[in-house]
C-alpha cells in the first residue's frame, strides 16, 4: 500500500502513469469499448466507473496546460440525449476541474475517436455502463 494514492490506481496503472510523457494520451474507455484490441497497452479496472477512474487518475496526472483541449468524446448522435451531450460528461467535468477548470473538451466524430484511442499510450478499461462513457486525456507537466 501507499499513502496518498487511491487504491484504484493498480501497480500496472501506476506503472503505465509513471511512463508516460508530456503530450502522451490515456483512454479510459467503458466496459463496452473495445480497449483490449484498440490499445497498444490494456489495463483492467473492472468494478469502477470512468469518472471514478479519471479522478483518481488525476490526483497524480497532470492535464496538458499547453493545448487548449486536453481531453476528448466521442460525439453523440443527433437527438440520443438532451442537447446532444451524454450525461456522464458533466462527471467528466467535475473531474477535469480538479486538476485543469479551464481544460476543454474535444467533441470527435467516432471514427476519429477510435483512431486517436489507437494512438494513444494505453486504454483503461473500467466497468462503466454508461453509454458514451468514453474519454482521452492528455498528460501535462508536473510544475516544480
Amino acid at each position: 500500500m501507499l499513502k496518498g494514492i487511491s487504491p484504484m490506481l493498480s501497480p500496472e496503472l501506476l506503472k503505465i502513469l509513471a511512463e508516460m510523457g508530456h503530450g502522451d494520451e490515456l483512454v479510459l474507455a467503458d466496459g463496452n469499448f473495445p480497449g483490449t484490441s484498440i490499445g497498444k497497452r490494456c489495463v483492467r479496472c473492472d468494478g469502477h466507473g470512468c469518472a471514478e477512474v479519471m479522478r483518481a487518475v488525476l490526483q497524480i496526472f497532470p492535464l496538458d496546460d499547453f493545448v487548449p483541449a486536453p481531453l476528448a468524446v466521442m460525439e453523440v448522435p443527433d437527438g440520443m440525449f438532451e442537447g446532444n451531450k451524454a450525461p456522464i460528461w458533466r462527471d467528466f467535468r467535475d473531474a477535469a476541474d480538479t486538476d485543469l477548470p479551464s481544460a476543454q473538451f474535444d467533441m470527435m466524430e467516432h471514427d476519429a475517436f477510435m483512431e486517436r484511442a489507437r494512438r494513444a499510450y494505453a486504454v483503461v478499461q473500467t466497468g462503466e455502463t454508461a453509454l458514451y462513457g468514453n474519454i482521452i486525456i492528455r498528460k501535462g507537466v508536473v510544475r516544480a
